[in-house]
């Protein structure tokens, strides 16, 4: 009897597939065991590739099309798809699209504004925001975005850096316009978003709103002739001094608006944004990014951080923005069913490794997709492996596209360091340098507003051969063997603090408008377990002059941002200077603030005292075991 393999013989490959399947599997070992990141470099990749060839698509069509033209798009294609949800109360993408049309209609009626006019923006988190960004933007008009904590002096050089026709004030923040009012340019419009006003010679924008046309504006006025003309002015600290407009094209907007869909996100998310609208990365990383999605966005007047997982379990919100600062604040929230959610992306940038992995413990299965760009930049890193610490990862290809590099910086004469050629040179793996970023024609550098003495200072010539130019981000990285790159540290006059840089020239220059005060040295320290670095001032009292505590209290909450007020006083005989007659500031970070190795007499802002009080040894331990918070 024959068996019944006899009868169904079994198929017998060929004699080359064994050695096939065993040579597949064999490069599939390799390239995980040297390759780890091959496949997810290429899916990456491809997409920073896909967005490119579409614009360079457009481009060859002789089309220009801007994030307005895909909102405007979008609210034809999906009119009743909420694009905000604010307090409870949701705005169609129709909705938004028709009330700036009215906004627009009011300053096409009651002012002169041409083509590439300016316009300030002095508003806090609230869809009025929005219908004023996009109103003006319909009309052609450069909208710059003021810092809504900055305050009289420096408020006052926002506002004349950029130079608008036209102020508009947000109901909230008339306090702030009444200090500035007297000294603004007679020449610059005021309008304020109320029915009526009681300052002299100031607009009303709420009243003529409710009655203009929804009708949109002729199309020729907000159609943009080349990607690489201004839109938006959006206010950084940038390395030294006052804050300054960085000038942000149309291209900066579509780059940046590509975030969140570069990270995985789709038009079915529901993304929460909490941080300040004047923020590139909540404009235009947020907003910009739910028109690229074609997504909806839940907007918060004011981050909360007890009632960020209601919020966000209310309006079942699947991504959410950060800045390191705020993944902290949720850390240190009291334990409450934090995993009740469905949030699977958080974006942002600044978070410290032992905050990222307790988030993670806490929060559960949430991709953390950290990135790295300054607002006026032309490099982004995007950290698409998930790598704890990292910023972002970098290869030959990628190089190809963002050529950068990181170069020997010498601290002390806080400089690049160039050979006896006279050329910079790189760091080796694993060493910090200072990361440059080439400037081309597909990665230009727009500069600031009003300042080109600004401009040419982040600009780096001849720096590995001649004719060479190079953006130079003001930023420390370090790039490991695996090619993973690490935010460093902040070079310059600024430190970042509360997720804000603060710019130390500004904060000296509060200080020394008091009677008491010869000459004050600002720097960042670091505080055990928080972000960034907390502020201290050296200071040099007048000859026969004592510190007056309660004034220079009053004088630093009165002139500067609550995160740009100094945490530390030091009060010293003579100022350390370097060869050059600047301030010596490394020793004095080297320092620190410990009042058991600093024979100066030290003080603390204690804000809840609302008073700078003497730094004793049993306040420094508080301070550092987190008893105290600052």
């Amino acid at each position: 009897m024959r068996g019944w393999d006899d009868l169904y013989p079994l198929p017998v490959p060929p004699y080359w597939v064994p050695g096939a399947a065993v040579g597949i599997l064999s490069l599939h070992f390799i390239q995980k065991l040297l390759f780890p990141y091959f496949w997810a470099d290429l899916r990456y990749l491809l997409k920073v590739v896909t967005y490119g060839a579409r614009m360079e698509m457009y481009r060859l069509q002789g089309r220009v099309v801007t994030v307005l033209d895909k909102f405007v798009k979008l609210a034809e294609k999906q009119p009743h798809k909420p694009f905000l949800v604010y307090e409870g109360t949701v705005h169609t993408y129709r909705d938004v699209d028709r009330r700036s049309n009215r906004i627009a209609q009011v300053f096409l009626q009651h002012e002169a504004l041409k083509e590439g006019d300016t316009v300030a923006l002095l508003m806090g988190n609230e869809p009025d925001f929005i219908h004023v960004w996009f109103g003006l933007a319909k009309l052609g008009c450069v909208v710059a975005f003021l810092n809504f904590n900055v305050r009289f002096r420096s408020l006052l050089h926002c506002v004349s850096s950029c130079e608008p026709k036209i102020l508009v004030v947000g109901a909230d923040l008339l306090g702030t316009l009444e200090e500035i009012l007297p000294k603004l340019q007679k020449d610059v419009s005021v309008w304020i978003m109320a029915k009526d006003s009681t300052f002299p010679n100031v607009h009303t924008l709420l009243d003529k709103i409710e009655v203009a046309s929804e009708d949109p504006v002729p199309v020729n006025r907000c159609s943009a002739n080349t990607l690489k003309s201004a839109v938006l002015y959006i206010f950084t600290s940038g390395t030294t001094g006052l804050p300054k407009a960085a000038v942000i094209s149309h291209l900066q907007v579509l780059k940046g608006a590509a975030g969140l869909w570069a990270f995985g996100a789709t038009s079915e998310d529901i993304i929460y944004i909490t941080l300040p609208l004047y923020h590139s990365a909540a404009s235009l990383l947020g907003i910009g990014g739910c028109i690229q999605l074609g997504a909806t966005c839940v907007l918060k007047k004011k981050f909360s951080a007890s009632q960020f997982w209601n919020d966000c379990r209310k309006y079942n919100v699947t991504v959410i923005q950060y800045i390191g600062e705020l993944c902290r604040y949720l850390c240190n929230q009291p334990v409450e069913g934090e995993k009740n959610h469905k949030v699977r992306l958080a974006v942002g940038n600044g978070v410290r490794n032992d905050v990222w992995r307790e988030f993670l413990d806490r929060f559960g299965a949430i991709k953390i997709c950290e990135f790295y760009g300054a607002t006026e930049g032309n490099i982004c890193f995007m950290n698409h492996t998930g790598k704890i610490g990292s910023v972002g990862r970098t290869n030959f290809l990628y190089k190809l596209f963002f050529p950068f590099d990181l170069i020997k910086y010498d601290f002390q004469k806080d400089e690049p360091i160039r050979n006896k050629h006279g050329w910079c040179e790189k760091v080796k793996k694993g060493e910090a340098g200072l990361l440059i970023s080439r400037v081309n024609a597909k990665n230009p550098f727009f500069g600031y507003a009003g300042n080109k003495r600004h401009t040419e200072k982040k600009l780096l010539c001849e720096v590995f051969k001649k004719g060479d130019l190079y953006f130079n981000t003001g930023d420390l990285m370090v790039q490991d063997h695996d090619n993973f790159l690490y935010f460093w540290d902040r070079i310059g006059d600024t430190f970042r603090w509360k997720g804000e840089n603060v710019a130390t020239t500004e904060v000296s220059d509060v200080i020394a408008m008091l009677d008491f005060i010869q000459e004050a040295n600002v720097y960042g320290v670091s505080v055990p377990d928080h972000e960034g670095k907390a502020g201290m001032a050296s200071l040099i009292l007048k000859h026969n002059a004592s510190l007056d505590l309660e004034q220079m209290y009053k004088q630093v909450v009165t002139y500067l941002p609550s995160y740009a007020c100094p945490l530390f006083l030091r009060v010293q005989e003579k100022m350390e200077m370097t060869g050059t007659f600047k301030q010596q500031k490394f020793q004095l970070v080297d320092e620190g603030f410990n009042p058991s190795t600093i024979t100066d007499p030290l003080y603390f802002l204690d804000n809840s005292k609302k008073a700078y009080v003497l730094l004793t040894k049993e306040l420094h331990e508080m301070i550092l075991s987190g008893k105290m918070k600052l």
